[in-house]
């Protein structure tokens, strides 16, 4: 019974199996039929897709074909009235060209006409000219001589005359255009001159400044005074003490070093020393870059920075109380703006009426008058020869130049405008100088000042060759001779300052 029932069991489970392998082989083929249906309507689509794409490639390629061929006939037609109108203007040059032939042939036919006619003429004239010749017993020559003499004779007179009044018109001319150009040079030359003093303003913060720059005992001002040669005038005008002093230079160092002492606050012997060393070094900087600015403007470029330096010297020196470096300068100015006039070098002219006065930037150190001066500088610095001839000769009556005379004429326009110079200043400044030269001319005489108007002079000697004795001597000796060589007013203080300093240094 047992056995019946597995042997059932075992049928029931492989018809089971069999059914389930038959079922899911249904199942399975329905699946496969699902995405082959899927495929090929895919397949199908892509295929309509393709030939879609082909249909608008083949119109668009058939447009552009068109166009092609639409292009080429316009070019085909563009090229062809191109080449009708090479032919036409080729027929037309061909026509021309015998036109100016046949031209050619017909001028050539009346060269040759000319030509002959020229002949007959010229045989003729040697036919007239022999039996002139013979009728009249003389040469051609001869004849000729004779004819122009009777006419001289004839018109001697009359030449003379003319020859006078066109002389006279020409310098009538000539005056009046010279007129000309120095009054446009002048108009267009405006500058000004401040006028030159002999002394310089320090303002001062305070009024309390002033004592302090006095000192105790005045020590602090006899400093100044002994060092820059410059006289400190304090009255009671308020925030404000005076430089006096001849020159330009030791005004402008005595007021520099006071202007650095006030912003440094420590007013004493020492520190003025070292200031007023300062001031010189800053002083020879301002002199150099003087000299820069004032060449940049005239664009003259080039030239050496010694040359340089002694052309702003000239800042610092006056000429009958006139800057000679604003003088230089207008002068400069003149004589390119005459020389423009005239068809002359500016650039020369400029340099020459520029460099004219350059003997007065050293001329109180050295040898020679100014334009002796100026003309060993000037070949010194191998300027152009004309350049140093128009310093050399600025001053002579004749000189040999055009250029000199229009520089000498550019000179005087500076030199005479209203309030440019002054006589007395320079007469006063000549005899201030000529009073240090008369001390400093003893042995053993380093520096010498004169100061308060030239009514004192401080005389600073060497104490290595001037004891104590020999400068009581020295100052009567200095005395006695400006006595002798020198006219002046009242009396003049001559002080005699001998001082030996000893310096060590401890290491």
């Amino acid at each position: 019974m047992s056995i019946t029932i597995i042997g059932v069991g075992f049928i029931a489970l492989a018809l089971g199996a069999i059914g389930g392998y038959f079922y899911r082989k249904q199942v399975a083929s329905k699946d496969a039929n699902s995405i082959e249906a899927i495929a090929e309507k895919r397949l199908v689509e892509v295929k309509n897709k393709e030939q879609e794409i082909l249909l608008e490639a083949k119109k668009e390629s058939i447009k552009i074909i068109d166009a092609a061929k639409k292009d080429e006939e316009d070019r085909r037609a563009e090229i062809k009235k191109m080449q009708e109108r090479v032919e036409q203007r080729e027929n037309m040059f061909d026509k021309q060209l015998l036109s100016f032939e046949e031209e050619k042939t017909k001028l050539q036919g009346k060269v040759e006409e000319l030509k002959l006619i020229k002949e007959r003429i010229d045989a003729a004239k040697l036919e007239v000219d022999k039996k002139l010749q013979e009728v009249a017993n003389m040469s051609k020559e001869e004849a000729k001589e004779l004819v122009f003499k009777r006419m001289e004779e004839e018109s001697a007179e009359e030449l003379v005359n003319r020859k006078i009044k066109l002389d006279r018109t020409a310098d009538e001319e000539l005056q009046g255009k010279a007129r000309e150009i120095i009054i446009n040079a002048m108009e267009r030359t405006a500058s000004s001159h401040a006028s030159e003093t002999t002394s310089t303003a320090v303002e001062l913060p305070s009024d309390e400044m002033k004592g302090r720059i006095i000192g105790k005992e005045g020590r602090n001002i006899k400093m100044i005074e002994k060092i820059t040669g410059c006289e400190l005038i304090i009255d009671e005008t308020p925030g404000l003490i005076l430089i006096s002093s001849f020159s330009p230079i030791r005004r402008r160092v005595c007021k520099l070093a006071i202007d650095k002492l006030i912003k440094d606050g420590r007013i004493q012997p020492a520190k003025i020393e070292e200031m007023v060393e300062e001031a010189k070094r800053e002083l020879a900087v301002d002199i150099q870059k003087a000299g820069e600015e004032a060449l940049h403007k005239l664009g003259i470029v080039g030239l050496d920075p010694k040359l340089i330096g002694i052309v702003g010297r000239l800042k610092y020196r006056t000429s009958y109380g006139q800057n000679v470096l604003n003088h230089s300068m207008e002068v400069a100015w003149l004589a390119g703006m005459m020389a423009e006039e005239l068809g002359i070098d500016v650039s020369l002219a400029r340099k020459a009426g520029f460099f004219h006065d350059i003997g007065k930037a050293v001329d109180q150190e050295s040898q020679g008058t100014h334009p002796q001066i100026g003309y060993t500088i000037l070949k010194k610095f191998n300027m152009h020869e004309d350049v140093a001839q128009v310093a050399l000769t600025h001053h002579d009556p004749n000189p040999p130049l055009l250029l000199t005379k229009i520089v000498m004429a550019a000179d005087a326009i500076s030199a005479s405008r209203t309030g440019a110079r002054r006589d007395t200043y320079e007469q006063y400044v000549a005899r201030l100088e000529e009073l240090e030269k008369t001390a400093k001319d003893f042995p053993g005489v380093d520096k010498v000042y004169a100061i308060q108007a030239g009514r004192e002079i401080r005389v600073f000697v060497d104490s290595g060759k001037i004891d104590d004795y020999q400068s009581y001597n020295l100052a009567k000796d200095i005395a006695r001779k400006i006595e002798s060589e020198l006219q002046y007013p009242g009396e003049i203080r001559v002080m005699i300052i001998r001082e030996t300093r000893v310096i060590e240094y401890a290491r």
